[in-house]
């Protein structure tokens, strides 16, 4: 089966945790997950406790089908943490979604991931030698095994020591039955807010999920910071040495919400400036510019501020379609992007197109695209991407990991091109995208999908052992 989507890379989840003695949690969390939607679409769990039991209920699908029926529910609970999944670590079973609730000698702990572990192998293997049973396939359950096994007296220590011991990409929530946590990994890869309502604290991915309960922005959580909270309050504690910062540049071009604010920066004016700067960058010329929806949107339409040119709706997306699987022969793959997006005849018949997307991962969806168009009359399409190539995987939480898939990897620019049958074709340069985020130190991103210039050092094990099923594939060998 084949995912009409694949042309993109997927962001392996969103997370969100309350804290509250005065709401509901668990629909607070169900409307936090909903505005993460976007981060994950295999499934979405929530997890709630009164303070002495704990509940979950997890379910393949989008949120609102998970949660059709019912959400948990019992007398007095206060907290709660919720997630939303994109696999890339692990089958999309339900056995592996999240969040993920253990009992152990220190009580009960519920934990919540977003991100990708580079030493998970070498840890679990270690693990499984010394007689611990795992019962999913997905690297997060290394998490909450290193933390039931620590020796340290309270939780807060046992979290820190684990975290001392793993690699890697994460941002957690965390919930034992009178603490909320939230952990930020060292290199501040994966974005993590706080917010805040009367008494009522939150914890989310991004701060448009905090906008959407009502929550008032608080600040970020830092690389390397573990925040407590309690009936006593916040607390912070710093559980990493101070390390180079590599947050994710793809979160500005693609993966957030554009009504979210990352580190000081708004998603919206990065994603608008990209598209200022591809028009100065590629200089073309054309009667209109339109987008590849929605991710493609607000660039093209810096792209039409900067130059002078029209924006308009060239491409009609049909929103009401979900995640669609087909059977991957060619005219099927065909009808899935005809079901997905459609051209406007009148719009693009007999004009000079100039095409604004965000990234170009396998080149196959955007192909279609372009021919799309040009059965629709277009005479010239002008191609621009407000990202630079992606030549090399991801190993930090995105699904993309094997080099061989990517086309910027074995093609150049005018061979992307020419594959996808554009008239021209321009990707954003990386000095041009890192004037799109001027709120940001830019030699603090991660940059390592356009230069291979990795922030945390690849293992030999890991690199050979990176594909999203590792775990599987090794059990059955």
């Amino acid at each position: 089966m084949i995912d009409i989507d694949a042309n993109k890379w997927k962001e392996e989840c969103g997370v969100f945790g309350i804290y509250s003695r005065e709401e509901d949690v668990a629909m607070m969390t169900y409307l936090g997950l909903y505005a993460l939607q976007h981060r994950g679409q295999e499934s979405a769990g929530i997890a709630i406790t009164d303070g002495a039991w704990m509940d979950v209920t997890r379910g393949m699908g989008l949120v609102n089908e998970v949660f059709r029926h019912q959400l948990p529910h019992m007398d007095n609970q206060y907290i709660a943490i919720g997630h939303v999944r994109y696999s890339t670590t692990g089958s999309s079973l339900l056995a592996n979604t999240q969040p993920l609730i253990v009992n152990y000698s220190g009580g009960k702990i519920s934990l919540a991931h977003n991100g990708n572990l580079t030493n998970a192998t070498a840890i679990r293997k270690r693990l499984e030698e010394e007689g611990t049973i795992f019962q999913t396939s997905i690297d997060t359950e290394v998490f909450v095994n290193l933390i039931a096994r620590s020796r340290k007296a309270t939780v807060e220590e046992k979290i820190m020591d684990s975290l001392g011991q793993i690699e890697g990409a994460y941002c957690l929530t965390i919930m034992t039955e009178d603490k909320l946590i939230g952990v930020r990994d060292p290199q501040g890869f994966r974005p993590l807010c706080i917010g805040k309502m009367g008494d009522t604290w939150v914890l989310s991915s991004e701060s448009c999920a905090l906008d959407v309960v009502g929550a008032e922005f608080v600040r970020d959580v830092e690389p390397g910071e573990m925040i407590v909270i309690d009936d006593n309050g916040l607390r912070s504690y710093q559980f990493a040495e101070k390390q180079k910062r590599a947050s994710c540049i793809f979160e500005y071009i693609y993966f957030a919400r554009p009504d979210s604010v990352i580190d000081g920066q708004s998603v919206h004016d990065a994603r608008f400036m990209m598209g200022r700067v591809l028009a100065r960058e590629s200089g073309f010329k054309g009667d209109i510019v339109i987008s590849v929806p929605d991710s493609g949107t607000t660039a093209a339409t810096g792209f039409a501020y900067e130059s002078g040119i029209q924006f308009t709706e060239g491409l009609i997306k049909n929103r009401y379609i979900g995640r669609t699987f087909i059977q991957p022969t060619q005219q099927k793959r065909d009808t899935a992007v005809r079901l997905k997006l459609n051209a406007i005849r009148s719009v693009v018949e007999g004009k000079s197109i100039i095409m604004v997307d965000d990234s170009i991962v396998r080149g196959t969806t955007s192909g279609k695209i372009v021919k799309m168009l040009r059965n629709a009359g277009a005479r010239e399409i002008h191609m621009c991407i407000s990202s630079p190539p992606i030549g090399y995987p991801c190993y930090y939480g995105i699904d993309t990991s094997i080099r061989k898939e990517l086309i910027a990897a074995t093609k150049s620019v005018d061979e992307i091109r020419e594959f996808i049958g554009a008239d021209s074709l321009h990707f954003l340069s990386i000095e041009g995208l890192k004037q799109c985020v001027p709120k940001l130190n830019c030699d603090d991103m991660c940059y390592a999908c356009f230069n291979s210039s990795y922030p945390v050092d690849m293992k030999q094990e890991h690199t050979a052992d990176s594909d999203k099923y590792v775990f599987e594939q090794r059990k059955k060998k």
